[in-house]
């Protein structure tokens, strides 16, 4: 938002309302700062919870096919101890879990790891407002 400066009156222009134009600039200043920073953090926000988002549901979505990946374990130990049988699917039940299991945990691994990479893609700190701090404050100190 750009603040309209202007040039003090030859005329009639004191120290003291120089001084107060100079410290009302610096107060502008920062009341913009402030506002450019509030902008940052809910952009930076955004984006955390879109990733958080992705890397839940692809937790969630690997944590089942973990489960069902366990018990797949459990009817592959029954269907070892058991006596042979004629299938008439053709599948064991357990080669049907291993299936349904390794296709969600893969998914969710999936999920998890675009999640993460998300994440890792930015820094959800405001680290444009903290550079512009700095150079006006670098600024403010050098013109004295």
């Amino acid at each position: 938002m750009p603040v309209e400066v202007q040039a003090p009156r030859e005329e009639g222009t004191t120290f003291t309302s120089l001084f107060k134009g100079i410290v009302n600039d610096i107060g502008d200043l920062i009341k913009q700062e402030f506002r450019f920073a509030r902008t940052e953090l809910r952009t930076d926000l955004r984006r955390t919870g879109e990733a958080s988002r992705s890397l839940a549901i692809g937790i969630v979505i690997a944590s089942l096919g973990l489960v069902l990946l366990l018990l797949m374990l459990v009817h592959l130990l029954h269907w070892l101890t058991s006596p042979p049988s004629l299938d008439p699917a053709g599948l064991p039940l357990w080669s049907c879990y291993a299936i349904v299991g390794g296709l969600l945990a893969g998914g969710g691994a999936v999920l998890a790891y675009v999640g993460k990479k998300k994440l890792d893609s930015f820094n959800p700190l405001p680290d444009e407002t903290a550079k512009n701090i700095k150079e006006n404050l670098e600024w403010i100190t050098n013109s004295k």
